[in-house]
């Protein structure tokens, strides 16, 4: 018969949280909007804007009838990809594997509590092992948002193929929505991580 026990809820919590923060991860992961350049001098005639993410580039054009929105995707093959956006993708990918091993060992360890085993090592391990995880995760999001942080502050171009239509360096750039969901993930997988490390195995086992 299942036990339950309410000294777990926290790790509960925990888990909801680094599932919510892999979502956001997921989610800033698709967003183009990592930084928003302001283009003033383009070989397009009219003012534009541009989104470069960590796997697209997106820039829109207006004119006073419509809105136009062209994506280009790009991978670690290619070779105009500058080091920061090179080392976010790999990085994001990274904490991706991370949380699902990390998701596996937090299962494991509630389901020993749950079913009232004593393998105290065992749940101790798997806790810890999640904790780190998130621990880490949580790092190498920050890094990420870090590296394109700077790359903002320091004003750094990026030379995209002539056929995207984009300038080598923007009249202005600024962070982009998809750096705060991303920085928001990383703050809840840190915070799952600390709660997963705090478990301590209940007296009356």
């Amino acid at each position: 018969m299942i036990s339950f026990n309410k000294g777990s809820s926290h790790q509960v919590g925990g888990l909801a949280l680094s599932t919510v923060a892999w979502i956001l991860c997921i989610t800033s992961m698709g967003l183009p909007q990592w930084r928003v350049w302001y283009l003033s001098e383009s070989t397009i005639s009219y003012p534009s804007v541009a989104f470069v993410g960590v796997w697209k580039v997106c820039i829109y054009l207006h004119n006073n009838s419509s809105n136009i929105r062209m994506c280009h995707q790009y991978n670690y093959h290619d070779t105009f990809i500058p080091l920061d956006i090179s080392v976010s993708q790999y990085l994001l990918l990274i904490t991706n594997i991370l949380w699902l091993i990390g998701k596996v060992a937090t299962i494991v360890a509630l389901r020993n509590v749950y079913m009232g085993r004593q393998e105290e090592n065992v749940t101790y391990n798997a806790f810890t092992t999640s904790a780190i995880l998130n621990i880490i995760a949580s790092s190498f999001i920050f890094l990420t948002v870090l590296c394109n942080y700077f790359s903002i502050v320091n004003k750094e171009g990026i030379g995209f193929p002539p056929s995207f239509h984009i300038p080598l360096y923007p009249y202005s750039q600024k962070i982009g929505v998809a750096m705060v969901v991303a920085f928001l993930a990383a703050f809840l997988f840190l915070c799952s991580g600390v709660i997963f490390i705090s478990y301590t195995f209940p007296l009356n086992s």
